[in-house]
């Protein structure tokens, strides 16, 4: 058995578990979080959210991309949330590439360059103030007043707050 069957087994499981029942569509809590993909992140349990209370989007370095200011736009535009948590970490992969070194691997080995940004960085909480910003300056976003950073800690599971100065 593979590891897809296995997960589709355990969600026979997780289903059969629990009562049939409907949530909203918009998150209850009117959150929308922005975070990494890492494995090691389980969102969640770390900030004690349950089924239903916030939406969740992830992708590698939880940085702000284009893609990430659409789904954004449409969280609050049209499911309700007004506030967005982002979740960068400690530890991150993308810490370990550079922007040109990974484009250049992936045009070698494809023979195409490809066109999205890497967004490969050194600094984490640099890159939680770069993603604040982005969010803040977002003319897409209609709620970008209730907008906070945070840097978690994969070894402590400890969030830790960062800040930035608004530009007059």
């Amino acid at each position: 058995m593979d590891t897809i069957d296995q997960l589709l087994a355990n969600n026979r499981g997780f289903a059969d578990s629990l009562p049939e029942r409907h949530l909203d569509v918009q998150p209850s809590r009117h959150l929308a979080i922005v975070t990494c993909m890492d494995s090691r992140l389980d969102v969640f349990a770390a900030l004690g959210l349950g089924d239903g209370e916030a939406h969740v989007l992830r992708n590698a370095g939880g940085v702000i991309t284009d893609d990430v200011i659409r789904s954004l736009a449409v969280s609050q535009r049209r499911l309700g949330t007004t506030e967005v948590m982002l979740i960068h970490h400690t530890d991150c992969g993308m810490q370990t590439l550079t922007d040109d070194g990974f484009r250049a691997e992936l045009e070698e080995a494809t023979g195409v360059a490809p066109a999205f940004a890497i967004e490969s960085f050194r600094d984490v909480e640099a890159d939680v103030r770069q993603s604040l910003r982005r969010v803040r300056r977002s003319t897409f976003l209609p709620h970008r007043d209730r907008v906070r950073g945070f840097v978690y800690d994969v070894d402590t599971h400890r969030l830790a707050e960062i800040s930035v100065e608004e530009e007059s």
